[in-house]
């Protein structure tokens, strides 16, 4: 496919594609099991109290990417914490994955110093996702997904389309998700204000608190030479 062709090629509706799946779950009258990475618990609640009406949910908690390991032990407190409170129609459970941040580092490496939103961030979604993935199919899982479509932040098509190789690869479904439509990112945050849940500043990876350390500090200087400029 050449350029031309890959504009002109419209982009997945994932919304669209899981609203069809979910209606064939209804109508089959089924509730099958779906293996759901998450990435912290903010952002798994919505998409739990929105799934958890057609699927049996086990939550994965795999994130050897955050940073610090305080930062991580803070985040899984938070899941455990949130998976307990929620009310739910089909059970809710979680599987807390290894914490070794050397896959992290392993996985990006050679892509540090690119931006947050490109290639380090889609290497660190298929390491994520595969883990899922493989996890699902030794387990018997017959979907998978990950929460991280609810965030503005991240590609949702990018997402979709690491999910889809692997889900070639292992032999188990990957559901479709763009978690952030129908205000989904919205009642992320009505959620987490009613659950008290903790909300990161950062994404999670050493990289992007740098990142949000240099911005907030850019921002702190031009608000005190604005200041400055005014007195």
């Amino acid at each position: 496919m050449n350029g031309a062709d890959r504009m002109n090629t419209p982009k997945p509706n994932y919304q669209l594609m899981l609203d069809r799946e979910l209606s064939l779950l209804e109508k089959e009258g089924r509730v099958p099991r779906l293996l759901l990475h998450s990435c912290c618990a903010p952002c798994s609640s919505y998409t739990l109290e929105y799934l958890s009406q057609y699927f049996e949910i086990t939550v994965f908690y795999y994130n050897p990417n955050i940073y610090p390991q305080e930062e991580y032990e803070r985040r899984v407190a938070e899941q455990k914490r949130f998976i307990s409170e929620l009310p739910v129609k089909n059970n809710v459970s979680l599987i807390v994955g290894d914490y070794i941040p050397q896959e992290f580092f392993e996985a990006v490496r050679g892509l540090e110093d690119i931006p947050e939103g490109g290639e380090r961030c889609f290497a660190c979604y298929r390491l994520r996702l595969e883990k899922t993935a493989a996890l699902a199919r030794e387990l018997g899982f017959e979907y998978f997904t990950t929460t991280l479509s609810i965030s503005p932040y991240k590609n949702a098509a990018k997402l979709g389309e690491i999910a889809s190789e692997l889900a070639g690869i292992y032999q188990v479904k990957a559901l479709p998700t763009d978690l952030k439509k129908r205000n989904g990112y919205k009642r992320s945050v009505e959620l987490s204000k009613q659950y008290g849940l903790y909300r990161q500043d950062y994404c999670g990876c050493v990289f992007s608190q740098r990142e949000r350390a240099a911005k907030n500090a850019q921002t702190s200087l031009q608000t005190t030479n604005k200041t400055l400029g005014s007195s």
